[in-house]
């Protein structure tokens, strides 16, 4: 197993992306520390993988809180006795016209999204460069690419998270840190299969060549790459997972109409 005995924390790991990039990591071997604002639920989301046979335990942690992120990695110092990986999934997101968004909205999004990363980041980074080295792996968004309606406070979170993973990558080199990002696309989780009305998948799928949202294990495996070691020269990246959303033109028919009958799709 390519991640084996290495110790890992997941934030937001106790539903949905988070869930499935532990379960991955846990796979590959990694000891994994369930981290996540829902303190129940991480305990849950650790005893399965326990019951799957794999090392984990979990804790509460606010990330915007720079004492309860300086606790989160203690405590995967303290049980596993090294840290190896951080991913940084937890964030929250807003969907709100620009001209409606308020100063507070704007602010919380920004500070959990961005800040949190940042304070769960550096905590993390300080711990690894006194053990030899790390790898630090950044949920971003294919919004802070690209403009989006209703997505000025996510979009520039998200902006904000890749800038921070090239300069986090630039200064932590030197101490043997990697630090990579996942840019996904629109993800089918719990959330978006409640939100997103036909109307909405319908515009996504428009705009997508592959036609479809990531599932979550798609966004898991991409993580699970990144902090391996068959990605050792790999490092400030930013790795999109969005079906070509972002990188695709102008598309004046659908693809997928055109293939002749027969054909592989």
């Amino acid at each position: 197993m390519r991640l084996s005995e290495q110790a890992a924390i997941v934030t937001g790991s106790a539903r949905g992306i988070g869930k499935a990039i532990a379960a991955r990591l846990a796979a590959d071997g990694a000891r994994l520390l369930i981290a996540d604002i829902d303190g129940d639920a991480a305990r849950a989301t650790a005893a399965e993988l326990r019951d799957l046979g794999y090392t984990a335990d979990s804790i509460a942690v606010n990330i915007t809180d720079a004492a309860q992120a300086k606790c989160m990695v203690q405590a995967a110092c303290d049980r596993f006795g090294r840290l190896d990986i951080l991913v940084n999934n937890a964030g929250v997101g807003l969907n709100r016209p620009f001209l409606q968004t308020t100063p507070e909205e704007f602010e919380r999004t920004v500070r959990v999204n961005l800040t949190g990363t940042f304070l769960c980041s550096q905590a993390a980074a300080l711990a690894m460069a006194e053990s030899g080295g790390g790898k630090i792996l950044n949920i971003a968004s294919i919004s802070g690419q690209r403009g989006a309606q209703n997505r000025s406070a996510y979009g520039a979170s998200k902006a904000g998270v890749i800038q921070l993973t090239k300069v986090m990558a630039l200064e932590l080199a030197p101490y043997g840190i990697r630090v990579n990002a996942v840019a996904p696309g629109p993800v089918a989780t719990d959330m978006t299969n409640v939100t997103h009305t036909a109307e909405i998948r319908q515009t996504y799928h428009s705009r997508i060549p592959l036609k479809r949202y990531a599932q979550c294990h798609e966004i898991a495996a991409a993580v699970a790459f990144l902090v391996s070691d068959d990605a050792t020269f790999v490092t400030g990246h930013t790795l999109n997972v969005d079906g070509e959303f972002v990188s695709s033109g102008l598309m004046m028919f659908d693809l997928h109409e055109s293939v002749p009958a027969g054909s592989a799709k």
